[in-house]
């Protein structure tokens, strides 16, 4: 997991390069809808895009977590299928109703089923040969889906920004990876704040799901037990959570994940928020974004959030890598 971590800036560059090499057919424009199938980390990469390009998208995109298909699935749809292993039941039930149709589809994966499906249907495939645990190819169906936003005319050309962002995600690399001291290191400092707390992560706006991939790497990776939630909803029922039972106030942990580019509306909500949690004696902590843009920003507190998760880990006593509840689920479905 430790040489993953070191390596995530480049394999962004490896992924942003594949993602721009990668060849759509020609009426693949001719969509007014995109739809994601896909769960766990094969999923949070279109999350991401979504949180991201929300304001620039010119038609929507929506993530499905299921094992049937929206009923407004038809030929102007972009299904795209995106399963790290390309074995996820949830996810090959729900492209299975779809393969028969004339709906445009494009295979995110780096084998199983998916990848036969892929060369015996002729279905555009972006395989990812990256040997890893699906949540550590994040970069590849972040990218892929981003690259394909791009190619289609939905956004705008995002090379600059992922270069930079790149770049920042190195100087992150420098600033909190395991060779720095705990007395300079803002990741080791917070996991030290993590560790036997029940922790929920709060974001907004093209944060949102940045705070949903804290969650899931805190439960992946350090094995504990992490929630999240959002501005502005929040404010309309969370808050007024804070007060029983009061003996639990100790126990808790908020983390804030925060960026200068978030509206003024949003950043009031903070503040607001800080002084209840204080009010009731409840820990909380900030995480600030880096770099300008909001992709430098999100890609930056996703990477501190690896590394905070991947210390956890340590804390905990646990090896981060293996997800052995998972499999012992997926034996338990299979028997």
């Amino acid at each position: 997991m430790l040489a993953h971590l070191h390596n995530i800036p480049k394999l962004y560059q490896e992924a942003w390069q594949k993602a721009l090499a990668f060849d759509l057919p020609y009426n693949y424009n001719e969509i007014n809808k995109i739809i994601i199938l896909g769960m766990g980390g094969s999923a949070i990469g279109g999350d991401l895009v979504k949180s991201l390009v929300a304001s620039e998208a010119t038609i929507p995109i929506i993530i499905h977590r299921d094992f049937n298909l929206p009923i407004f699935v038809d030929d102007k749809t972009l299904v795209i299928v995106s399963s790290y292993s390309g074995n996820t039941t949830e996810t090959l039930t729900a492209f299975s109703k779809v393969l028969k149709t004339k709906v445009k589809k494009l295979i995110i994966t780096s084998g199983g089923k998916l990848k036969a499906i892929s060369a015996r249907k002729g279905i555009p495939l972006f395989n990812i040969e990256y040997q890893t645990q699906p949540r550590n190819a994040l970069c590849f169906n972040f990218l892929a889906i981003l690259g394909t936003l791009q190619k289609l005319r939905i956004i705008s050309d995002m090379s600059t920004e992922i270069q930079k962002t790149i770049d920042i995600l190195y100087q992150v690399n420098e600033e909190i990876s395991e060779k720095v001291i705990l007395t300079k290191n803002a990741s080791k400092q917070l996991a030290i704040n993590l560790y036997d707390r029940l922790i929920t992560v709060y974001g907004s706006s093209f944060l949102s799901a940045v705070a949903h991939r804290w969650k899931t790497q805190i439960n992946e990776n350090s094995k504990s037990w992490a929630f999240w939630e959002l501005f502005p909803e929040i404010c309309h029922n969370a808050i007024e959570g804070y007060q029983f039972p009061g003996r639990l106030a100790d126990q808790i942990i908020i983390i804030m994940l925060y960026s200068p580019l978030l509206s003024d509306q949003i950043k009031n909500q903070y503040l607001a928020t800080h002084h209840l949690l204080e009010k009731y004696h409840i820990n909380y902590h900030i995480v600030n974004g880096q770099g300008d843009s909001y992709l430098s920003q999100m890609m930056s507190l996703v990477q501190f959030g690896d590394y905070t998760s991947y210390y956890l880990a340590l804390l905990n006593q646990i090896d981060p890598t293996p997800v052995n509840n998972i499999a012992l689920f997926k034996q338990k479905l299979d028997a």
